[in-house]
């Protein structure tokens, strides 16, 4: 079954708190799918940047807004335990009234890592907590009494209560960009995010195909979303999208076009919302 493309927004949490919650209630407006925050300490591309933290802004301009999905993109896996992450999704999923998308990644920005002196392991531990950490917080988040008995995390008879307003759970949207990332994907996601060229979102999309075929899964159960970062679209040749409809519907052709049906953008400058309000009304709605 094909996939309606859906459109989301993701603002990095540089700007002051009014007006971010002013930006959310905006975009709400103009009717995107979806909007989103990111987990760091520092901003990545300008880390002289103000930047508030991820989860506890999301609850509260998930009270400020009314039907958009909302989420963080991604939640960093070394930043936190995952039952601590699994109550904060089923907290927020109360304060938004179920409109919770729960993002999770293994976590990869290294400066920040070392400034505060969290570890950052090598990729294939890295990759083997995120599995285990992805496996607690399914458990959890549906509510479930869970024992576990991992390598680097173990619960025991632990439940969370309430359980969330969606049900089973809380959507998850997982990123990940390599292969053993993507067989994770294809056993828990209900969306797998990633960013790069149109070449690697292809290649990536057949990896995550075969996984969900060879465990049996059926592979339009995932939705494929894009994270459409400006400079890594216009380093590679694509125009900036909101600079009008025409280049909006370029981006989203050439990406759809290797099967991609979720498109979250960074949100456009302050000078480029009027723009952003006629693609809205053009191809978004």
């Amino acid at each position: 079954m094909t996939q309606a493309i859906r459109y989301g927004i993701c603002t990095d949490q540089s700007l002051p708190y009014r007006t971010l919650v002013e930006r959310w209630q905006y975009y709400e407006e103009l009717g995107f799918d979806s909007i989103w925050d990111c987990d760091h300490f520092n901003r990545p591309s300008n880390p002289s940047d103000p930047y508030f933290e991820g989860w506890t802004l999301l609850a509260a301009l998930a009270a400020e807004t009314d039907r958009i999905r909302v989420g963080v993109l991604v939640s960093s896996n070394t930043f936190r335990h995952p039952a601590l992450v699994a109550q904060q999704a089923i907290t927020i999923d109360h304060i938004s009234g179920g409109r919770l998308e729960l993002g999770l990644g293994a976590g990869w920005f290294e400066t920040e890592h070392e400034q505060f002196g969290i570890p950052l392991e090598d990729p294939p531990i890295r990759v083997a907590k995120f599995r285990e950490a992805v496996e607690v917080i399914d458990s959890l988040v549906r509510g479930r009494a869970t024992t576990y008995e991992g390598r680097y995390y173990r619960l025991r008879d632990a439940q969370l209560r309430p359980p969330p307003l969606q049900s089973p759970r809380p959507p998850l949207t997982l990123g990940a960009h390599r292969p053993r990332m993507l067989r994770i994907c294809a056993e828990f996601a209900d969306r797998w995010n990633s960013h790069g060229t149109v070449g690697e979102m292809a290649e990536r999309n057949r990896l995550l195909d075969e996984a969900c075929l060879e465990i049996g899964r059926d592979p339009s159960e995932i939705t494929r979303s894009l994270y459409a970062w400006i400079p890594s679209l216009t380093s590679v040749g694509m125009p900036d999208p909101w600079t009008g409809p025409d280049a909006f519907a370029e981006v989203v052709g050439s990406y759809a076009e290797v099967g991609v049906n979720e498109f979250i953008f960074d949100q456009p400058r302050a000078d480029q919302l009027d723009s952003a309000e006629g693609i809205a009304a053009q191809v978004v709605r």
